[in-house]
């Protein structure tokens, strides 16, 4: 499956090491292959996904409640 990550919004987060973090949230993308006109075509999955600018993944959980899933830092959005 071919997959692409649509930008949706970045914000400013704190980290509880202290450290400011840029998040970014995007929405994954598939193609979608009931087109066959040439050209790509894609709709949403219906997943979010989160990540540091550096391309860390985030675990954002429905609560509203973040962290980087390599560090177990807690993120907190500004």
């Amino acid at each position: 499956m071919n997959l692409k990550l649509h930008l949706l919004e970045s914000f400013s987060a704190l980290g509880s090491d202290g450290a400011p973090y840029k998040v970014r949230a995007y929405e994954r993308m598939v193609q979608d292959p009931s087109l066959n006109d040439g050209q790509e075509h894609w709709q949403s999955s219906g997943v979010l996904e989160y990540r540091l600018e550096d391309g860390a993944l985030v675990d954002a959980r429905a609560d509203g409640s973040m962290r980087i899933v390599h560090s177990g830092v807690a993120l907190t959005r500004q």
